[in-house]
């Protein structure tokens, strides 16, 4: 752990970004290095919130000075440049004609939000690609007829993924998945191969006799652990309870099992076992509900994730090698094709962004980087000034309409003219933190002779690492044998306060978060691939080539869910209340469809420019809510 690795020095993403935060938007963003190539720490950085914080503060506005006007005046600002305000442009163009000028205004260093890339070079030469944030397309089986007609209209064909993914690689190489049990949680360190039946690999952990009878039985022989109970009294039970007090109160298991699953439904539901309902955990696969005869329909209580991976009828393959960012580039390029040469989907995945030709004078759509809005408000009936920060100078912009492509809780602070109801229903949105970390290695032959593709690691301070999926588009190839370089993906939800309502674990989550330091992220990643992968002759000062922690504070759109929100799903929402516009300004985002997927941003900017212009594409009444087949939103 105290070598050197043999790779190009780490840089620290906050001192990169605080430098052309400071410098202003036009120069300086063009003189930082390439952000998707910038190693260290990236994401939210303290430089993107230094303006939001001090607004928060309520410090901003002492030392802010008067606001000078630019002179500049568009038909719409958007406020956020992720998936949501590049849809949101990108549409209002489209409707109100080529030739209505549009600025979108950007906190951070990079647009796309959470859609974000991060690139490498290998030792060997080749480019390696990963995403920062925002993985796939979830379920396009369940989208409406205004996302599919949006991502047409930006060239992205759906179909092509078919091919794209290779479905076929992990068993092609005989890879499967495995368990990390280490000596801090579980009492030694241990690989453990994960096959279909618990009894033939459960033996071999390292948890205790009781939990290792309990998991077999768990997983191979469940039993209806509520007999006697009818399936609505189960229903009703099951909202209630957590999934950990369902395996240790109900179930009566041995409490290793909690720490086994406590990490399994963060990913997909923002919480762990302690938190989360255990009739979602049935609806995401969790083991423990065959033998309960609860049906094969989703219950309504589930959250809206859990209805929809239990009735998923898609494969998980709609996967851009740097995620979601080649939807956000898409759209991008759909406005400003200087910014990003070539056609087509493929052209996408290797084309090298110009920054320096986001912001030009005389376009009719710009983007502007490092540029914090701190006011929106209405002068008269027909216009909105906007004003922001542009080299520690306040600034003024006109807007004809503006789409708040922000976090919900942010716009408290940016819009005076809120009432009190919808403050509280905006504040509600407290995002979920997470943490995506890519990580090169020169081969993955330590991965290839134990047989796995990666592994979980339960109660460790990553989740565990895996090898990006595995997608070849145009001249960028995947991996193709053990001997080429590779992605590996760590992933984390930071979280506080076991067994609290999850806006109180965010809350004391992002707070850890911005406690740790990269080189303290960096050492948990060497630590556990030293470990977990030393069977397979992993050496992290050899094999690990560069290392990019992609840290998102404000994270994952907050779902609704059993049994903290005890509206739901019947209402009233407060997403409902929160996302109304008034005049001139509407509000886009995934938090407005409660709701964290890239479908939803998509959806929720065509519903906030619909409300400015009142001629958008139908959508559905409520677009975060899908269900089994015959109740997919947009197809009734």
């Amino acid at each position: 752990m105290a070598r050197q690795i043999t790779r190009r020095d780490f840089l620290d993403g906050m001192l990169i970004a605080t430098g052309a935060a400071l410098a202003g938007a036009g120069p300086a963003v063009a003189a930082a290095p390439y952000p998707p190539a910038r190693p260290g720490l990236s994401g939210q950085t303290e430089s993107s919130f230094r303006v939001l914080h001090a607004l928060r503060d309520g410090t901003f506005w002492d030392k802010a000075g008067t606001p000078e006007a630019t002179g500049e005046a568009y038909d719409l600002v958007v406020v956020g440049a992720g998936i949501s305000g590049l849809a949101a442009a990108f549409l209002y163009r489209q409707q109100a004609g080529p030739k209505a000028r549009v600025l979108l205004l950007e906190t951070s260093d990079d647009f796309g939000g959470h859609a974000r890339r991060n690139e490498f070079t290998a030792q060997n030469g080749a480019k390696v690609i990963g995403y920062a944030g925002s993985q796939s397309l979830q379920t396009p089986s369940y989208f409406s007829p205004a996302v599919h007609k949006l991502l047409r209209d930006v060239a992205v064909d759906l179909d092509k993924f078919e091919t794209y993914y290779d479905q076929d690689w992990a068993r092609r190489h005989k890879l499967g998945p495995a368990a990390f049990f280490s000596r801090e949680q579980f009492g030694a360190d241990r690989l453990v191969k994960i096959t279909e039946r618990a009894a033939d690999w459960v033996p071999l952990t390292p948890l205790n006799e009781k939990a290792r009878r309990d998991l077999i039985e768990l997983i191979d022989r469940p039993r209806d652990y509520l007999a006697g109970k009818s399936r609505p009294e189960k229903f009703e039970i099951l909202a209630r309870t957590t999934y950990a007090r369902f395996l240790t109160e109900i179930c009566a298991y041995d409490p290793q099992l909690v720490t086994y699953f406590q990490d399994s439904t963060e990913g997909i539901l923002g919480v762990g076992a302690d938190a989360i309902a255990a009739l979602d955990a049935w609806g995401d696969g969790e083991p423990g509900f065959e033998g309960m005869d609860l049906g094969d329909a989703p219950h309504k209580m589930m959250s809206a994730s859990a209805r929809r991976a239990f009735t998923d009828i898609d494969p998980y393959i709609f996967h851009f090698p740097d995620g979601n960012a080649g939807i956000a580039r898409a759209l991008l390029r759909a406005m400003l094709p200087g910014v990003l040469p070539g056609r087509g989907m493929e052209s996408l995945v290797v084309a090298q962004a110009r920054y320096d030709k986001l912001d030009i004078a005389g376009n009719n759509v710009r983007l502007r980087l490092a540029a914090p809005v701190v006011k929106v408000a209405h002068v008269g009936a027909e216009a909105a000034t906007v004003t922001y920060v542009d080299n520690g100078k306040l600034r003024t912009i006109a807007a004809g309409h503006v789409v708040l492509a922000c976090w919900h809780r942010v716009i408290p602070y940016l819009c005076p003219e809120l009432a009190p109801a919808q403050v509280d229903a905006l504040n509600d949105q407290q995002k979920v933190p997470l943490v995506v970390a890519n990580v090169l290695i020169r081969n993955w032959r330590s991965l290839a002779r134990l047989g796995i593709r990666g592994f979980k690691s339960p109660g460790t301070f990553w989740h565990g690492a895996t090898m990006d999926f595995p997608v070849s588009m145009g001249r960028y190839r995947f991996a193709r044998t053990p001997a080429d370089p590779v992605l590996l993906s760590l992933f984390k939800v930071p979280l506080g306060g076991k067994g609290e309502d999850p806006r109180a674990q965010s809350l004391a989550g992002r707070r850890l978060l911005s406690q740790l330091t990269f080189a303290e992220m960096e050492r948990e990643i060497r630590d556990l691939l030293g470990r977990a992968l030393s069977g397979g002759g992993f050496d992290p000062a050899r094999d690990i080539e560069a290392i990019s922690v992609n840290r998102w504070a404000h994270g994952y759109a907050r779902e609704y869910k059993r049994p903290w929100d005890t509206f739901w799903p019947d209402g009233p929402l407060p997403i409902e209340t929160a996302r109304k516009g008034w005049g001139r300004i509407a509000i886009a985002n995934a938090d407005s469809g409660a709701y964290p997927y890239a479908h939803c941003a998509i959806d929720q900017a065509a519903r906030a420019v619909r409300d400015l212009l009142g001629h958008s594409p139908k959508l559905p009444a409520f677009t975060n809510f899908p269900g089994p087949p015959r109740d997919r939103i947009g197809l009734d």
